[in-house]
Formats: structure tokens, C-alpha cells, sequence
């Protein structure tokens, strides 16, 4: 819907001296920072993002996360003073970030309209995901753009990701935390704050060595269940679980598939019988089985399901939605399914 020129005036002077350019790469996209330019002074920001190139001129002031990952991201970076909202949320804000939290207007549950958006008058704009700033989600980057507001996507979602078909995407390389490690140095420059990017990554790197440290977990196979009991999601081999597996040395039963998300039938999973469940809690209600204990209560009930041996012996492994998806908190998921499998006796 085209907006009213007062209206635009308004968003193309809280851009200041924001540029975006919206040119694609014509190629695949390079690496998070890859080409990454700058002054002495480290302004202007100038990157290669998921095929386009962005330039950010000054720290933003007022900028809206479209999902909860990016949103967790800037509050670590202490940046909730520059934040105008938030939207696209799964689970609790991350612990110790509830305050911060609590400061940042949340424009929506789910996604918000792009007119809600740009109500909240943003000089830069982050997404998670290729759908959110995409047909069907927020709004393509380019309506963005076309105002001045520069935006930013996740290299987890485009990077080594064939995103064209339908569902949630195909990985042609496997995902490592080296792109999500790279997103948080990417928000780090743009806010100008780099020292507080790289004291975040060093942490997040020391807590899954300190996960996986002194354990073999070779030999125990797991299985992850996002969400939907009627035709379940399950996750593919390379993804963010696939960081967890990888971490710890387990099998994910699914890793014959590059599918991010496959919907998979009961049958086949009681068939590869995994020694644990790890199982999404979600808050949202946008599908069946959301909640860890909805989720757990048809596993425990369901005559396909009910004599699997993870069922049986009740070893399930409960994660936020975020720590499942290529985020900050996927360390969260490496403590936790370590923890659990050390729990159930199956470390080495």
C-alpha cells in the first residue's frame, strides 16, 4: 500500500545519513564480513549481506528486531537504549535479559505489519530469518530500503542455505556457530561497539568447550522435535541441531536429510527409535504440540509412539525454540543436551 508523502518524510529523516545499497552480489552470497570496509574511524559500515550490499553510516538509535534471535543479540550487546522494538517471538527473552527486555517496545507476538514497523520511525532494521524480510513475513528488504532504512539478515539463514523451494530451506553446507559467531561481530560494528562483540563470542565459544569438555557421547543418537504432532517437525542434518550434534558427537537419527525443518511421519521416527528426544517448549501457539509437555503427553499416549525407547525410559531433553535455531542460545542447547546425556548415563 503506497504511503502517504508526509509519512515518508517522516521515516526518510529519522534515516538521517543511513544508506542502503540494494544491489544484489549476482552470486552466491559471501561470508558474513566478508569485503567488510570502513574508516580509520570504523564508520561508515559497509558489508556484504546475504547478497546485498549495506552501508551504515552512523550507530543506530532506533532499531527494530524483527525476530527474537537478532533481538537477544543486540540486548547482550547492552544495546536496549537504541532499540525502537521487537517482534517474531517463540520462547521467554534469554535470562539475565529480562530488564533490558522490558525497556524495548514489543510490536508484535508474531510478525508485525510493515506499516507497524515503520510507526516506530527505524534507522535500521534485523531479521532472523529470509522469511521475515521476505513475501509473506514483514517486508521485502527493498521497501525498506526504498526509505532509507537500512536492513540486516542472519548469514545462518542465506549463507551455505538454498532457501528457493518451499518449507524452511535446504543447507548445502553445513551450518557452524561461525556464522552466528560472525552475525554478532556484524551487529557489533554496525552499533559500534566491537569489544563488546568479541567479549560475547569469547564467552559463547568457552561455554561449549566447557559443555563437551571430559565426555565421549560417541554412540548415543538423538532425535529434534520443533513442533506439530500431526505431521511433526524434525530436524535435518545441518542445521543448528546439527551444531549440537556435531559438538557433542551424537547422531541425529534424521542426518540422511540437508532439509532444515523435514515434516516426518511417526512410523519413520519410531523406526530409527532414538536413544533421546530433545524437544522444543514453545510459548506461541501457531501449531499443535507447541508446549514441551503437549508434546510429551502425545508422545506418552500415542500407540506408535509410546513404546519408542526414549519414550519408555523418559529420557527427553527439553529446549527453548531459540536454542534450536541458529541463535546466541544455541550454546544453551549444547549444555543442555550434554547435560542431559551425561544424566542418562550415556557419556563415555
Amino acid at each position: 500500500m503506497p504511503f502517504a508523502p508526509p509519512f515518508r518524510s517522516a521515516v526518510l529523516l529519522v534515516a538521517g545519513a543511513v544508506l542502503v545499497a540494494g544491489c544484489g552480489s549476482g552470486g552466491a552470497p559471501a561470508p558474513s564480513g566478508a569485503e567488510a570496509e570502513g574508516t580509520a574511524a570504523g564508520r561508515p559500515v559497509r558489508l556484504d549481506n546475504c547478497g546485498q550490499r549495506v552501508e551504515v553510516g552512523s550507530p543506530p538509535r532506533r532499531a527494530v528486531a524483527l525476530d527474537q534471535g537478532s533481538a537477544e543479540i543486540l540486548l547482550s550487546l547492552g544495546l536496549a537504549d537504541r532499540m525502537a522494538g521487537t517482534a517474531t517471538w517463540t520462547d521467554p527473552v534469554l535470562k539475565g535479559l529480562e530488564k533490558a527486555n522490558a525497556k524495548v517496545p514489543r510490536l508484535a507476538d508474531r510478525y508485525p505489519s510493515f506499516e507497524k514497523v515503520l510507526g516506530a520511525e527505524p534507522d535500521f532494521v534485523s531479521a532472523s530469518f529470509l522469511y521475515t524480510l521476505g513475501k509473506g513475513g514483514v517486508g521485502p528488504r527493498e521497501r525498506f530500503e526504498e526509505l532509507g532504512v537500512p536492513t540486516y539478515l542472519s548469514p545462518s539463514d542465506c549463507v551455505g542455505k538454498d532457501n528457493s523451494g518451499d518449507g524452511d530451506g535446504v543447507r548445502t553446507e553445513p551450518l557452524t556457530m561461525d556464522a552466528v559467531y560472525g552475525e554478532v561481530r556484524d551487529l557489533a560494528r554496525i552499533f559500534g561497539v566491537p569489544e563488546r562483540g568479541e567479549k560475547l563470542v569469547g564467552e559463547l565459544r568457552a561455554r561449549v568447550e566447557k559443555a563437551r569438555a571430559g565426555a565421549d557421547f560417541g554412540g548415543a543418537s538423538v532425535l529434534y522435535w520443533f513442533s506439530d504432532s500431526r505431521g511433526p517437525y524434525m530436524a535435518g542434518c545441518c542445521g543448528a541441531p546439527g551444531i549440537v550434534s556435531d559438538a557433542l558427537g551424537v547422531k541425529n537419527v534424521f542426518d540422511d536429510t540437508k532439509e532444515e525443518w523435514p515434516q516426518i511421519n511417526w512410523e519413520t521416527v519410531v523406526d530409527r527409535d532414538p536413544d533421546v528426544l530433545v524437544i522444543a517448549d514453545l510459548t506461541r501457539r501457531a501449531q499443535s504440540a507447541e508446549s514441551a509437555a503437549k508434546k510429551i503427553e502425545f508422545l506418552e499416549s500415542h500407540p506408535v509412539t509410546r513404546n519408542m525407547t526414549a519414550v519408555r525410559k523418559k529420557r527427553y531433553v527439553l529446549l527453548s525454540g531459540q536454542a534450536m535455531n541458529p541463535t546466541i542460545r544455541t550454546v544453551e542447547g549444547v549444555e543442555k543436551v550434554a547435560a542431559a546425556l551425561r544424566a542418562y548415563g550415556l557419556a563415555k
